[in-house]
Parts: C-alpha cells; structure tokens; sequence
C-alpha cells in the first residue's frame, strides 16, 4: 500500500509540474513574451542600423523613381537608396552592395538600405 502512495505522489507531481509549465507556456504566448507562430519574419525591422550585403541585380522600384532595389542570393528584397553611391549607373547590372538598414520590412521588402558601397559582379543579370 505504501508504494502505491508513492507512485501517486509521484504521478500528481508531475501531472501538476506539465499543467503549470502548459500554462507559463500559454501565458508568454499570449502577452507577447515569446515569439508567436503567426509572426511574419520581417528581417529588416531587426536589422535597423545594422550592415548588410547583398548581391543580386540591381532594378528600379516602379512605385518610386529614386529607389532601387535588390533581390539577394538569400531571396530578401531590399529598397535601395544612396547619397553617395551613383545606383542608376548600375541598373540590370548583377552587384554587391553594401549599407546600413534604415528601415525595417514592408510590403514585399525585408527593408530599406542606405547604401555605401557598390561592386560590379557582372553587366548583366545571368
């Protein structure tokens, strides 16, 4: 009789520790405190102020004459746009680039860079 009592204990111990670690669970979930499965992976809403490089073809926004953007090997979308670097010089060509995230993801784009550098990889896109 003694041993039952003790796999009963045993049984309500851990019946009692998966309720209360189902519910820290569910809690956290709902208040936001660990990520949710729904949660769209908006890469450059991480990234704000963060270097990045991508290499792809360069193109032209067609919403906004000014931006350019990329599509790199890791199939993100950047917005590109730069003081210093001339893109348009660059347009359909395959290149590297590189700059800081100054806007986090929208639409179809991971988000939007301040780009600083510039390497032609190739003067087509193939």
């Amino acid at each position: 009789m003694h041993d039952c009592l003790g796999r009963f204990e045993r049984l309500m111990k851990y019946k009692f520790s998966s309720a209360l670690v189902t519910g820290a669970l569910g809690f956290a979930l709902t208040c936001g405190l660990a990520p949710r499965a729904d949660s769209k992976d908006k890469a450059g809403a991480s990234m704000k102020g963060q270097t990045v490089t991508a290499t792809g073809c360069l193109t032209q926004d067609p919403k906004e004459k000014d931006e350019y953007m990329i599509t790199g090997e890791d199939g993100k979308t950047w917005g590109l746009k730069s003081n210093t670097v001339k893109l348009s010089q660059h347009l359909d060509h395959k290149v590297t680039v590189t700059g800081k995230v100054t806007k986090g993801g929208h639409e179809s784009e991971a988000g939007d860079v301040n780009v600083n550098e510039l390497k032609m990889v190739s003067e087509n896109c193939k």
